[in-house]
């Protein structure tokens, strides 16, 4: 029987089908329940309250064992749950009465069901369920045809989803890897950039220290260069103010009429001798404009006379005024 036509029986069998084989088999008239689907139906959605181990299925008798068979079938409990379905009631009672036809009518019918539930298994990889609707399959009938191919087909993608594990535990842990070695990195550049703006201000930091210091300095030396040019300056202005003026050029000079001072009695009578030097300037005209006594000695013996004496003197005319000194000498001998 190939696969397709499993299938086909599968979709034209109805649970009214399976109950009339179970009152075939247990000899009574049961009425069928009203069915919730028909074709390749699923487990219930609700198991039944007291479901039974294989083991406890085994000791039943075989009125227990019917009578749970039309209940499981009642309640679309063809194929699951483990241990509390049709199929392994039937099964249970075929093991009791071998030579029971009707039992083995409801096991034929009930076994497309059950291939196909072992297909639908296998599509959500649900491979115990699989593996136990596949055994039931082969306890019915070891020769089925489609359980060659449903036992590769388990074969099979039990080793592709054991492959699709493997690879998802290989990615999820190069993934992992590949994070670590992001997370590494990118702890490994905050570390630099954090490093390398540390450096930064820190050398910002020296730049402008070392701008301040420079500053500092040049103020310093600025200021320093003033004070040193102020005091020059000052020392100069103090040395032309004590330095005397220098004298006009005697040869610049030709004198007319030079008399000479007058010696004054007293120091005349005294004895005394001395000196004055007189600063005169003469005019333009060769007269004596102004003089000065400049030093003395003794003081103020001969000053008076040694002025009126020079500012009697003449002078050749001259382009401009000069400033000139004379040291008159006094001696009573002379």
């Amino acid at each position: 029987m190939s696969y397709v036509t499993i299938q086909g029986k599968a979709r034209l069998l109805a649970p009214v089908v399976l109950l009339a084989a179970l009152a075939a088999c247990s000899g009574k008239d049961e009425t069928a329940a009203p069915a919730a689907t028909t074709g390749a139906a699923a487990p219930a959605a609700t198991p039944a309250p007291a479901a039974a181990d294989q083991a406890k299925v085994q000791t039943m008798d075989t009125a227990q064992l019917r009578d749970s068979a039309s209940t499981a079938l009642r309640e679309n409990r063809m194929y699951a749950p483990a241990g509390d379905n049709a199929m392994e009631y039937y099964l249970a009672l075929r093991d009791k009465l071998p030579d029971d036809a009707s039992i083995k009518n409801a096991l034929t019918d009930l076994q497309p069901y059950t291939l196909i539930a072992a297909e639908q298994a296998l599509g959500r990889e649900d491979f115990t369920e699989a593996q136990r609707l596949i055994a039931m399959v082969e306890k019915v009938d070891p020769t089925a045809p489609a359980l060659p191919r449903l036992k590769q087909g388990i074969t099979n993608t039990m080793q592709i989803a054991e492959k699709r594990t493997v690879e998802e535990a290989d990615k999820a842990k190069k993934d992992a890897e590949n994070r670590a070695k992001q997370q590494v990195e990118q702890q490994r550049l905050a570390q630099q950039q954090a490093a390398e703006a540390t450096a930064a201000q820190q050398l910002a930091a020296k730049q402008e220290a070392a701008r301040k210091e420079s500053e500092r300095v040049e103020a310093e030396r600025l200021a320093a260069t003033r004070r040193e040019a102020e005091q020059r300056s000052a020392a100069q202005a103090a040395a032309q103010a004590a330095a005397p003026k220098p004298a006009a050029a005697a040869p610049s000079l030709r004198a007319v009429s030079t008399p000479a001072p007058r010696y004054p009695a007293d120091a005349l009578r005294s004895g005394t001798s001395g000196e004055v030097l007189v600063e005169l300037t003469i005019g333009t005209d060769g007269s004596v404009t102004d003089a000065r006594v400049l030093r003395a000695t003794p003081a103020r013996v001969f000053d008076r006379e040694a002025l009126s004496a020079v500012r009697r003197w003449k002078f050749e005319p001259i382009s401009s005024s000069v400033t000139t000194r004379r040291t008159l000498a006094f001696a009573p001998n002379k």
